[in-house]
């Protein structure tokens, strides 16, 4: 008989912890960071991401190098998933209900200090852009927030089932968690070396590889392309330049910026701190120079560029060279520059030099001879050897450049107690078979391989009171289409739902997941009418009896309502006032 992996669920927030093993919504992860690694650990169990290998599109990628198998993954999850932070998706809760969860055991003021809807704003940024009004909160009461459930790779695929959905879809959290996991199966990429960040509004991982990578929502950043100016790169910037990171996630175990003990292994943390700012600062270089020209446009107008045009020198604005770069394939680095050029109209360029207007030419030469300098020696350097009646424009350019040349990211603090933490040892040679077995032999003594467990649905190794906790407490996304339905109401609709689970095996989907993929195993839809019945009656008792045999049989108000299960599950469930009786 299989033995079940049970905590002490007497403890409220041992409980609550668990539970929040199936929703995973933002505010969770932000009070039990422990959970935020056991999601890719559930998802490397998944049969999902394993057949991507077989696809042809990764046909001979162990052959390839890093940047090359990054790469290819990258274009897999941009053509598979979109980037969903859908209000509708997982519905609304309130400020109130979720600090009374965890009022007991949290300072719940600290939530404003990790998340934008408890009353996060950042620096200038958040302020200037309303950040209930960019989520389209500002419709509802101001107590009123979205879930924001992290989703497995399961629940990302099956967004393909939704309307207007032609791929899967998933929030930050969930892609990169997939990011994660498919860097480690597809990518080969040891888990040693696939840190997750998280900041209050953001989440995104740092692959300790070569220079460094980061992965942000579907796309990934090199160092090259971090410094190289574009909007898509401003974007992906933001979080670290704007944002306090709360929460560094390892095989190892995590780190967070309020919690005064770390379970990562603090060589690795230090040595990610220190991968991490070398990945978010460079050196001011021609083509860093070139590239921080095209971020902060407002300089471009200091400069000219002269250029040897059929044996003679003439002169072109650095706005209009930038101008031709949007509608050209060539750009003004160095690589390039000369086919740029060669597009530019003949009446475009001056015979003369423009006054008032510096060299970019000579600047550049300026920038190599000067390599590495400090940045305030250079600035001072740089006016002496171009005089310009623009002194305090160009004073405010260099304090620019730092800015783009060195971000500080605001990382938890070495200064706390590190304790030893034990986690599944997983190498990329391990099949799925074996690291399943692994998860589960070592989930006695880590709490890592156990939440996995949890978050993976694995019912059969699981004790069942936390996912019914969930089921029922925070599932509101039915509510609305089925409230004020009787009982016999409710069945029928549940009734002609796809009998089809989104999870394979005996594994289970929460009601949410059901209603919004419009498909669910007999077992699951008991559980999604269970909720909605109590929702609307919270007073009254609602039993259901899972038998091995196929069925799935709710009881409430002395009816029966049956349905048909594959999962294989035999229980006997009693629910009533949030007490939750398995046996």
């Amino acid at each position: 008989m299989t033995t079940r992996l049970s905590p002490d669920f007497s403890d409220r927030k041992t409980l609550e912890k668990y539970s929040s093993a199936y929703t995973l919504s933002d505010m969770e992860i932000f009070i039990f960071p422990e959970l935020f690694y056991p999601l890719v650990l559930a998802n490397i169990m998944s049969p999902l991401i394993w057949r991507w290998r077989d696809d042809p599109w990764f046909r001979e990628i162990h052959h390839k190098n890093f940047t090359s198998r990054a790469n290819r993954i990258k274009q897999y999850i941009i053509d598979n998933y979109i980037f969903n932070l859908d209000l509708e998706t997982w519905g609304l809760t309130e400020k109130e209900t979720e600090i009374a969860r965890f009022s007991d055991f949290f300072d719940t003021e600290l939530l404003k200090q990790s998340n934008a809807l408890f009353g996060y704003e950042g620096d200038r940024y958040y302020f200037s852009i309303d950040i209930r009004k960019h989520f389209g909160l500002d419709r509802y009461d101001s107590s009123v927030i979205p879930y924001w459930k992290t989703e497995t790779v399961e629940a990302m695929n099956a967004f393909i089932h939704r309307e207007h959905y032609t791929t899967g879809a998933g929030e930050c959290v969930s892609l990169a968690a997939l990011y994660a996991a498919a860097m480690f199966i597809v990518g080969e990429i040891p888990l040693e070396k696939i840190f997750m960040i998280a900041t209050p509004l953001h989440s995104q991982n740092f692959i300790d590889e070569k220079e460094g990578l980061l992965t942000n929502n579907r796309r990934i950043m090199t160092k090259n392309m971090w410094f190289n100016g574009t909007s898509l790169s401003g974007k992906a910037r933001r979080a670290l330049e704007n944002e306090k990171v709360t929460i560094v996630s390892h095989i190892s175990g995590h780190i967070h910026s309020v919690y005064d003990k770390a379970t990562i292994n603090k060589d690795d943390y230090l040595n990610f701190s220190h991968r991490l700012r070398c990945f978010v600062r460079t050196s001011l270089t021609p083509a860093v120079f070139i590239n921080f020209l095209r971020f902060k446009t407002e300089y471009k107008c200091l400069f000219q560029y002269h250029y040897l045009r059929t044996g003679s020198v003439y002169y072109i604005t650095l706005e209009k060279l930038f101008e031709y770069e949007h509608s050209s394939r060539a750009g003004m680095n160095e690589e390039t520059r000369d086919k740029l050029l060669a597009e530019v109209d003949n009446e475009e360029f001056f015979p003369e030099p423009l006054a008032g207007k510096i060299m970019l030419n000579d600047v550049e030469n300026f920038l190599r001879k000067k390599a590495g300098s400090d940045l305030h020696e250079l600035e001072d350097e740089f006016l002496a050897s171009f005089p310009t009646e623009h002194t305090d424009c160009v004073r405010r350019m260099f304090s620019d450049i730092r800015a783009f040349t060195v971000t500080e990211p605001r990382l938890p603090s070495e200064d706390r107690e590190f304790v030893s933490a034990t986690s599944p040892e997983i190498v990329v040679t391990d099949s799925r078979d074996d690291i399943i077995r692994k998860v589960k032999a070592s989930a006695a003594e880590s709490e890592m391989s156990l939440l996995a467990l949890y978050a993976y649905r694995d019912m059969y190794y699981t004790d069942w009171r936390p996912f019914i906790k969930a089921a029922i407490e925070r599932n509101p996304v039915c509510h609305t289409a089925l409230a004020g339905e009787s009982a016999d109401g409710i069945y029928k609709v549940l009734s002609g739902i796809k009998n089809k689970s989104i999870y394979d095996s005996g594994r289970m989907a929460q009601p949410d997941e059901v209603w919004n993929f419009g498909r669910g195993d007999g077992a699951e839809k008991a559980f999604l009418m269970a909720n909605v019945l109590l929702h609307d009656s919270p007073a009254a008792e609602v039993t259901i009896h899972l038998d091995e045999g196929g069925s799935a049989v709710l009881g409430f108000a002395g009816r029966e309502y049956r349905f048909v299960s594959s999962k294989g599950h035999h229980r006997r469930i009693e629910i009533r006032m949030g007490d939750y009786k398995v046996s």
